[in-house]
């Protein structure tokens, strides 16, 4: 009688275990957050000169924001898209991104699949240890600069998203 109340008590703990592996929580950034760094990035491009457009996509690369300065070339918003698509899909700024899908690299194939850009200009937006989502520039004089104006995107919101 005792081993089948141990083994009925067992059978409940490891049924409890599996409901609580079943699921789990995330935290993702409000609009608001999304909008703030967009604008931020925006504003640091134009400081500095550049028309750009900015996207901001949450952690599963969905466009929550789309901003694109007025003299910013036409294919700027499809490219900032991408840039922050791609940094948050390989969990990698764009900028690494670059190197690591160099011809003749194991990871050069990553280059031939549909909207992936691998170029400087997407950042990853990550707090705590948790990945938020991803921001992207496109619009400056090169990655480098498109990277700046994401990084300044960023540090307006690191105190807002920081938990």
């Amino acid at each position: 009688m005792k081993i089948g109340r141990i083994a009925a008590l067992a059978g409940l703990l490891v049924a409890g275990v599996a409901q609580a592996d079943a699921t789990f929580e995330i935290k993702l950034m409000t609009p608001e957050t999304a909008l703030k760094a967009a604008q931020a990035a925006l504003k640091s491009c134009r400081d500095a000169g550049y028309q750009v457009a900015v996207t901001v996509v949450d952690r599963m690369g969905v466009a929550q924001v789309l901003l694109r300065d007025r003299y910013a070339g036409a294919h700027t918003p499809r490219m900032a898209r991408a840039k922050a698509w791609s940094a948050v899909s390989f969990r990698t700024n764009t900028t690494a991104l670059a190197d690591l899908t160099q011809a003749g690299k194991p990871q050069s194939g990553v280059r031939q699949l549909p909207g992936v850009a691998a170029v400087g200009g997407g950042m990853l937006i990550e707090a705590s240890g948790s990945l938020l989502g991803a921001i992207g520039v496109s619009g400056a004089p090169g990655g480098d600069a498109d990277d700046k104006c994401a990084a300044a995107g960023i540090a307006a919101i690191r105190e807002d998203i920081e938990f």
